[in-house]
């Protein structure tokens, strides 16, 4: 009799630590993987001169991603089916994807903000004018700060010279852009007055 007490025991011991055992396994992993993207978007971040309001969200988004898979993975070990997890995943992918077509202008104005980060078409401290066509005056300034929804202008024209311009990212890639490079070189010749503001 003891010995088949001793065996309930144990077998009640084992069925809790398996399982218990790999949930600790996944929390431990997700916690690594998160930790090393961390690192790697920290690097990648100082290779890019990317700004600090660009990795806020991006590692807020990693560190979702991570979770969310790791919760999803313990709740199969706890016996959760894979249909209603299945299902789960569906409704709430089918959820973001009604949200990412009503936030498209916002969403597009992130990417371009990755893409003038990434690729570098101006820096800050370059003077930019954003024109609307090659032969027509357009919006002129000196880049003082490169943000996710909107690249900021100092004025450089002589009416309003130090005002800011706040210009959304996805512009500078729908319209023509003439670029000065450096903050140490020439400014460009200030803009000539409209026919409203001569006398």
């Amino acid at each position: 009799m003891d010995e088949s007490w001793l065996q309930e025991w144990t077998a009640e011991w084992v069925d809790f630590l398996i399982p218990g055992g790999r949930i600790l396994l996944i929390v431990f992993l997700a916690w690594l993987a998160q930790r090393l993207l961390s690192q790697a978007v920290t690097r990648v971040a100082e290779r890019y001169h990317m700004p600090p309001s660009m990795l806020f969200p991006l590692r807020g988004a990693l560190r979702w991603l991570i979770l969310g898979s790791a919760f999803l993975l313990i709740l199969e070990r706890l016996g959760v089916s894979a249909n209603a997890l299945w299902t789960a995943i569906t409704g709430f992918t089918a959820v973001a994807a009604i949200a990412f077509f009503a936030a498209w202008s916002v969403l597009s104005n992130l990417f371009c903000a990755t893409l003038i980060i990434t690729v570098g078409p101006f820096r800050i401290g370059d003077t930019v004018e954003v024109l609307e066509s090659a032969d027509k005056l357009g919006v002129r300034g000196r880049v003082v700060a490169i943000n996710m929804l909107y690249t900021t202008l100092e004025d450089v024209t002589v009416e309003n010279q130090g005002a800011l311009l706040q210009i959304p990212n996805s512009l500078f890639f729908q319209k023509v852009v003439r670029r000065w490079r450096g903050a140490s070189g020439p400014l460009p010749p200030p803009l000539p007055p409209t026919p409203d503001t001569e006398e």
